[in-house]
């Protein structure tokens, strides 16, 4: 990959991704280029549904994209940059594109009306999605992808939960369905009532969840590797405190530091 587009990349991650980017600059040089032409075509895949109104339309974008990856691993990239920079990371670390395509494949719920279950499906999603994506980080680091699984899950739901007045106003459900019924809410009055205890209840219950898969992963085996694959996790323990508040850049620097440090969330 020439410097000039991986400057391009890493400028466009640090901008929409940055916990992903200042995750990766605790990876070996040569390596995050890779890993930034990862981060950006997964943050292009994550966002379409914020871009369309329509499940058909964002069907449509999601094609374009899974059509990107396919020809990127064929070596004719598009004219784009991310294009050109998953050609580069299929051609230098040999990557499998089904991963990429099942990436696409998940992301076709955020822009439709389904909703989860249980938290098994919404695990299931994230599995296929932060998770896929840090299994992907991980290879290209050399490490092991099978320390990713339960980072990825705690990362995966504390964000959700993060995120969640933007997806109420977008009137999309992430949380179970089982979940709210079990505390007596509809989606309609999940959306709409606020600071209705059921509501702190739902999410008490998910953060609960999140740090245990935090936990999980910081008892599992130590990353060597692939730990700046998992850093972002580094950060669950300070976003469950501060869901209803931004993090300021330099608090998450300090925790993605110690994290590193420490060899292990």
């Amino acid at each position: 990959m020439d410097s000039s587009l991986a400057a391009r990349l890493a400028q466009a991650v640090r901008t929409a991704d940055p916990d992903r980017y200042f995750s990766s600059l605790f990876a070996p040089a040569l390596h995050r280029p890779h890993l930034h032409a990862l981060y950006a075509f997964n943050h292009e895949v994550a966002h379409v549904a914020e871009s369309v109104r329509e499940p058909m339309l964002g069907a449509i974008r999601l094609e374009w994209w899974r059509e990107t990856a396919e020809g990127a691993a064929k070596g004719t990239p598009r004219n784009h940059d991310v294009a050109r920079g998953l050609a580069a990371l299929f051609a230098e670390r040999g990557l499998r594109l089904a991963d990429f395509e099942a990436i696409v494949a998940a992301r076709a719920f955020d822009s439709s009306g389904e909703q989860f279950a249980d938290f098994a499906g919404l695990e299931a999603y994230i599995d296929a999605t932060g998770g896929t994506l840090m299994c992907l980080a991980a290879q290209i680091l050399g490490g092991d992808p099978a320390v990713a699984r339960e980072a990825a899950l705690a990362y995966g739901l504390a964000g959700l939960l993060r995120s969640m007045p933007f997806h109420n106003r977008r009137h999309k459900l992430y949380l179970p369905r089982g979940l709210l019924n079990t505390l007596g809410l509809t989606p309609e009055e999940f959306f709409v009532l606020g600071n209705d205890p059921r509501i702190a209840a739902a999410v008490r219950q998910t953060a609960l969840r999140a740090r245990d898969h935090f936990l999980a992963g910081r008892r599992g085996p130590k990353p060597r590797a692939a730990l700046p694959a998992i850093l972002p996790a580094a950060l669950v323990p300070v976003y469950l405190k501060r869901l209803e508040r931004d993090v300021p850049i330099h608090r998450r620097q300090m925790a993605l530091l110690t994290a590193a440090l420490k060899k292990r969330l």
